[in-house]
């Protein structure tokens, strides 16, 4: 789940496991896997870094379970 933010300044939270893809033109718009889509002030850029990040987080807390 990622943090994002409307172009009316409201943040809201994406499963970013329904992203289909991202496009700047020149706003960024989001197509989801239900062909639904979402402008967001975000850059392309920044949308691939928040999700990257998100995944990160999830393996690294898979890979370095104690106990």
């Amino acid at each position: 789940m990622i943090t994002l933010t409307k172009l009316n300044g409201e943040e809201f939270i994406l499963n970013c496991d329904l992203i289909e893809t991202v496009l700047g033109n020149p706003d960024t718009v989001i197509t989801l896997t239900n062909g639904r889509k979402m402008i967001v002030k975000e850059t392309p850029g920044e949308v691939t870094d928040k999700v990257l990040e998100f995944r990160r987080k999830i393996f690294t807390g898979l890979f370095n379970t104690q106990g």
